[in-house]
């Protein structure tokens, strides 16, 4: 493992957030004396940022902390308008201007939990590129800008050259994603005096291209690049998706109990591995845990899922949600934390399908789901097992304190509310 001078470079490594570097050294020595001026970009596609953004964001908060220098958290208010297509088979669903606005709004909330924003030289700013790209004129750019990329190199690209070698539809819109991402590093050069940008390993071509571009428009100082991995599980799934859905990073998308599910559920190859990356431990300490073995690794995963939980949510949420799973599960109680639904008591009374309580408290994807589980022994209601898909839920099902437990397995539970 390579020994750095500065903190920055040296924690990133000991905890594996490095991919690929342009430039290792260069980006020590503006580290070491906390003169690096840093972006991740974070498209708008949707209401909340979900775990696989975590890293980047991570690399942010050590930037920071470790006093390497200023982070730029840079909203894709113009870039959402084209759609990035690296790692995409078919092209991304165009957006409305009010949707990606509100978008932004809310992804923005997470990133005060990992960064402290001001006008210090240190501290974080959030920027938005449709402050300069929304108002380009097309001739102009192709003109001043379009001139220094080259169509033989954009090919070459894996964002691209994937999606042609296997006959999928490229359309030109995305073609360009690549020309603006490269334009934003420029600018930011420019404005800023950005000198490194940071993303997922699915960025490295459009990131040394926007490297290229700034040299070619007569941006003096050096650019580097900065990769982090794209993370799978030690089963070989990728990170950050479950049955449900992504795991989101907002609250409004996914309960704070839910997030830290996910952690709590983690497999035993991946808990040191996750408690380097997402949680802020000293590795001695990370290394105690992880040298839990049996039945003990499963406090090292209530660990990993309340320092994780903390981070996102707050200290007070990851160990309420904590508290929760300890009730429902330890002590076979009906916690008040549990995610919840509400549904009419008119409702109740007449009766509503148990199918489609389940479908639409989250539990399962559809009612072709639920009765596959059904099947299977995997819906509960109240703790007892569903064998009659056609069953209806009413008033005679709320326990003593108004709800209904819907269980899917073990470990996920929802509880229906009457109002």
């Amino acid at each position: 493992m390579t020994n750095f001078r500065s903190d920055f470079l040296n924690i990133l490594t000991e905890r594996g957030f490095i991919h690929q570097c342009s430039d290792e050294q260069g980006v020590d020595a503006l580290a070491r004396e906390g003169k690096l001026v840093t972006y991740v970009g974070y498209d708008c596609t949707a209401p909340s940022l979900h775990i696989g953004h975590l890293l980047s964001i991570m690399m942010l908060h050590w930037l920071q902390k470790t006093g390497a220098g200023k982070p730029i958290a840079l909203m894709g208010g113009g870039t959402t308008r084209v759609g990035d297509p690296s790692g995409r088979d078919e092209t991304r669903r165009i957006l409305t201007l009010e949707t990606i606005e509100d978008n932004k709004n809310q992804i923005k909330t997470v990133f005060s939990k990992f960064l402290s924003f001001g006008d210090g030289k240190a501290d974080a700013l959030m920027l938005d590129n449709a402050e300069w790209l929304a108002s380009l004129n097309y001739i102009d750019f192709l003109r001043d800008v379009g001139r220094h990329m080259s169509v033989n190199r954009m090919l070459s690209m894996d964002s691209v050259k994937l999606r042609l070698d296997r006959d999928q539809e490229l359309s030109f819109i995305e073609f360009n994603y690549m020309l603006l991402q490269a334009f934003d590093y420029a600018e930011l050069a420019r404005r800023y005096g950005c000198n490194l940008q940071m993303g997922g390993s699915d960025q490295w071509g459009n990131i040394v291209t926007g490297i290229d571009l700034g040299r070619r428009m007569g941006i003096a100082h050096q650019l580097y690049a900065l990769t982090c991995p794209l993370l799978t599980t030690a089963s070989g799934a990728k990170m950050g998706k479950t049955a449900s859905g992504a795991v989101w990073l907002n609250e409004a998308q996914l309960s704070a109990y839910d997030y830290w599910q996910y952690w709590r559920n983690t497999e035993d190859a991946d808990v040191a591995r996750f408690l380097k990356l997402f949680t802020t431990l000293p590795l001695d300490e990370v290394a105690k845990l992880a040298g839990l073995g049996g039945a003990e690794i499963n406090e090292a995963k209530k660990v990993l899922a309340t320092e994780a939980t903390a981070l996102v949510h707050g200290r007070e949420k990851g160990e309420a949600a904590a508290e929760t799973a300890r009730t429902t599960f330890e002590q076979g109680g009906l916690a008040a934390g549990l995610p919840t639904v509400e549904i009419g008591r008119e409702a109740l009374e007449s009766g509503v399908g148990l199918l489609t309580q389940f479908v639409e408290a989250g539990l399962v994807a559809s009612t072709s789901e639920a009765r596959r589980q059904i099947k299977g022994g995997g819906l509960k209601v109240n703790d007892k097992t569903v064998t009659d898909e056609k069953a209806q839920l009413t008033e005679t099902d709320l326990t003593p304190e108004g709800v209904i437990k819907l269980s899917l397995g073990k470990k996920r539970h929802v509880l229906l509310k009457a109002v």
